[in-house]
């Protein structure tokens, strides 16, 4: 997989990078996987916008993947495909039964390849099983938080988390973010790395790049009036000097923590902003 440039044909073309798609095997989605996708352009059931700035874009299908696999199964990988609702892979597995699952593609995953699940899988890349049977330092991804109810963590391109130790019923992992903690041995995990690892040194380029993607245009807040936003206001010049920066609903922002749970916060054992600058 690599980085694809463009002659500089115009001044977005210059920018602009994309990937070669070179580990997509087909481009045809399985039919009994798919599922329609109605687009909210960031509103809720009420119709109040709930997510600023979307809107638009290609229309989509829905893949529907399975993040908890049963145990004692041998997939076979039948393709790589490109999904448009994540930045990660996915593969086409059909298990011993004839069965058809989507599941994320990690770097090794190729066509042909076999995967398995469960006890008796061997500690090979791709297979998944309990993070109890994993050896300590492995790369491990799409790690469940309960267990049974399917991954949930280390699901993006790229990915991965290490499994750190092992103590007491948890096992101790330090996630992509910096974060370090713990989460029952019980869990299930797959070994190896989220495939797609370039996708973070794509340029976008063009801005209807990310229209097409279903992105509407930002407007930053100092631009606006002050009725419409914190930092709005004044005669041209600087804004909000001596103020820290806040939200466009007053909250405070850039390096404020504003995570409060008491419930997951007792599992966390580093925090992802100890050792930077806050």
């Amino acid at each position: 997989m690599s980085i694809k440039l463009y002659n500089p044909t115009t001044p977005a073309q210059r920018q602009k990078t994309t990937q070669d798609f070179d580990q997509i095997t087909t481009r045809k989605p399985l039919k009994s996987l798919l599922k329609s996708k109605k687009q909210n352009a960031g509103k809720n059931n009420q119709g109040r916008i709930t997510v600023r700035h979307r809107g638009g874009g290609v229309k989509r299908h829905y893949r529907l993947m399975t993040y908890n696999l049963p145990n004692d199964l041998t997939l076979t990988i039948e393709e790589i495909e490109y999904d448009p609702n994540r930045s990660a892979r996915i593969a086409r597995a059909k298990d011993q039964n004839g069965v058809f699952y989507y599941v994320l593609a990690d770097t090794n995953m190729k066509k042909g390849a076999t995967i398995k699940t469960g006890s008796e899988a061997p500690i090979e890349t791709s297979n998944r099983m309990a993070i109890d049977l994993i050896p300590v330092g492995t790369q491990i991804y799409a790690i469940e938080l309960t267990p049974g109810k399917g991954a949930q963590m280390v699901r993006s391109a790229g990915t991965s988390a290490q499994l750190m130790a092992k103590e007491n019923g948890y096992a101790t992992l330090r996630l992509p973010s910096g974060e370090v903690r713990k989460v029952l041995v019980t869990c299930q995990a797959n070994i190896g790395i989220v495939g797609n690892v370039q996708h973070q040194n794509i340029k976008i380029g063009a801005a209807g790049r990310n229209r097409r993607k279903g992105i509407r245009p930002s407007v930053r807040g100092v631009v606006m009036n002050a009725t419409d936003h914190p930092h709005g206001g004044g005669d041209g010049g600087r804004h909000g000097a001596g103020k820290a920066p806040r939200t466009p609903w007053g909250q405070l922002t850039l390096g404020y923590r504003t995570r409060r749970n008491k419930k997951t916060g007792k599992m966390i054992v580093r925090s992802r902003h100890e050792g930077k600058r806050g």
